[in-house]
């Protein structure tokens, strides 16, 4: 299976607040807010939604492609991907930029506050589609650029090609229009909890309405797992997916990411079983957030199926 990772690269600075931001911040003084949070220390991290999911395709086998850009202070990153067997003959380098940063500030109660400098980020990664099958392909449009976003969706459509379409942090730059054509027509469109809601509030679409433009709508809860939406005979099915236990939570940056890993090797492997395919992402992000950073985890395939198998009862692929 061909798969196509299409979102950021980034480095990711990841701060530990030794304390709750809503006992810094008072509510009758957001208008001139003004705080500093004190930190533990910081620590640099490969990142990106288009770097970790494709960090965690690897280690469940896959050899994703990577379509983004990234800046001049990449080559450590390139280092990093290749000793993973990631290819980086699609990431467009820019070299009057830096690759994009993510300033990550992450309290007691696991609330995070971010500060995202885009950089080589602005730039369109101009992938050349010509030789891409449409029956062998399944890709993902994660935040990262937005024409891209753009532009890899429309492609996706036009050629038949299943694509998962994941808006995260962009969504507060869409318009109403621009979102609802980016829903539709996509295989799944995955969201957390809060990205629904602005999703609704945007574009005046009940769950049914976002259901009579994509297959199958996601939406992932963190410690209480997602939720699988799809029609059925136009009535909707709701499946509950649990999380998965973890044996600590230390760092929650990137969990999403991981499940959509999981998610697409499940699609590439059964098609048809969304909801076996939603469990598998459930045990990729336990790994993720038992772990300092984004793709700093690690597993085997028999170590997976084992965790998986007692989850779930039986075995993930």
């Amino acid at each position: 299976m061909n798969i196509l990772v299409s979102g950021s690269i980034a480095y990711d600075r990841i701060m530990d607040f030794p304390g709750k931001f809503s006992d810094h911040i008072l509510p009758d003084k957001i208008h001139m807010l003004n705080v500093c949070f004190m930190i533990n220390g910081l620590t640099e991290n490969f990142g990106g939604t288009a770097g970790n999911i494709a960090f965690a395709l690897s280690l469940l086998g896959e050899r994703p492609t990577i379509l983004a850009t990234a800046g001049r202070d990449f080559e450590p990153y390139r280092n990093w991907l290749t000793s993973h067997n990631i290819s980086t003959q699609h990431i467009k380098i820019i070299n009057d930029e830096l690759t994009a940063g993510a300033y990550i500030t992450t309290d007691q109660s696991d609330n995070q506050i971010t500060a995202f400098n885009p950089g080589a980020m602005k730039f369109n990664s101009n992938f050349a589609f010509d030789s891409v099958a449409r029956e062998k392909t399944l890709a993902i449009v994660a935040p990262g650029n937005l024409g891209d976003m753009v532009n890899f969706s429309n492609t996706y459509k036009k050629k038949g090609i299943d694509y998962v379409f994941d808006p995260g942090q962009s969504l507060p730059a869409w318009t109403k229009e621009l979102l609802t054509e980016l829903i539709h027509g996509s295989k799944i469109f995955i969201c957390n909890d809060y990205e629904l809601q602005l999703t609704q509030e945007k574009t005046s679409m009940t769950t049914d309405d976002i259901l009579e433009k994509t297959e199958t709508l996601i939406v992932t809860k963190g410690e209480f797992g997602s939720v699988v939406m799809c029609k059925e005979n136009k009535e909707t099915k709701t499946f509950e997916i649990p999380v998965a236990k973890v044996n600590q939570v230390s760092d929650p940056t990137g969990a999403g990411d991981a499940y959509r890993a999981g998610l697409i090797k499940g699609l590439s492997v059964s098609k048809n079983d969304i909801v076996h395919a939603a469990k598998i992402g459930a045990v990729c992000a336990a790994y993720c957030v038992e772990v300092y950073g984004p793709q700093n985890f690690h597993f085997t395939h028999e170590s997976f199926n084992k965790r998986f198998e007692t989850v779930f009862g039986k075995k993930a692929f």
